[in-house]
Parts: C-alpha cells; structure tokens; sequence
C-alpha cells in the first residue's frame, strides 16, 4: 500500500527555519515526481517545490525560490524540505505528494509540479510562522 508521511511541521518565528520530512513506502522514490504542497486558510492548494531523482530537476515557486531546498534519500525513500528565513505568509498545512512518472514525458518536474496531476497525498503537517 502507497503511502506519504508527513513529519516536522510546528511553530517557529518570522526568520526561522523548519525542516519537512515525507516519508514514504509502498513505491521506490526514484520512479515518481514528489511535491510539497500547501494550503492557507481560505485559499486554493498550491505547488511550493517538486523533485525528481530520475530526471535530476527540481521546481521551485518563486515566493520560495532561494529560502525552501528539496532533496530526497532514496536510501531512506524520504524527501525533505528545508525552509528558512520564514514569513508569516508560509503558514500554511503543507502536503507531501507524489505521481508516478509512467508514461510521462517530460524532461523537467516544473510542468507535472501541479496539485490535480498528483495520484497519492500524505495527511498533511501544519506550519505556522508568527511571534
């Protein structure tokens, strides 16, 4: 069974730092596209950032561009995301999703970074920037 953990979300202040993990099983990393997702209150789910080892990109928003890193363990099948200098516009519940890259072909991530073409979500981890 395919499944997406999602760990490492808390409270931090403006400036901090937080590091997401997504912990995955059921599927080997290499063959899928992962993405961080999230959704404030009352607005629409959005792409933050998009990994895949098998095609060596990555895909960053620009409202995070240069303060989020994605990376992946493929050993650990895990994928993280390190966030600094964090505002208070990035709270937000942050999801951890993946898609298979059967059939796919695209040379980058950026284009299948988008939350509709996901296929499996994990439950969410909640970030909350504030003093």
């Amino acid at each position: 069974q395919l499944q997406l953990v999602e760990s490492g979300g808390g409270l931090v202040q403006p400036g901090g730092s937080l590091r997401l993990s997504c912990a995955a099983s059921g599927f080997t990393l290499e063959y899928y596209v992962i993405g961080w997702f999230r959704q404030a209150p009352g607005k629409e789910r959005e792409g933050v950032s998009c990994i895949s080892s098998s095609l060596g990109s990555v895909y960053y928003a620009g409202s995070v561009k240069g303060r989020f890193t994605i990376s992946s363990d493929n050993a650990k099948n895990t994928v993280y995301l390190q966030m600094n200098s964090l505002k208070p516009e990035d709270t937000a519940v942050y999801y951890c999703a993946a898609v298979s890259l059967l059939g796919k072909s695209s040379a980058t991530v950026q284009p299948l970074c988008v939350a509709d073409g996901m296929d499996y979500w994990g439950e969410g981890a909640l970030v909350t920037v504030s003093s």
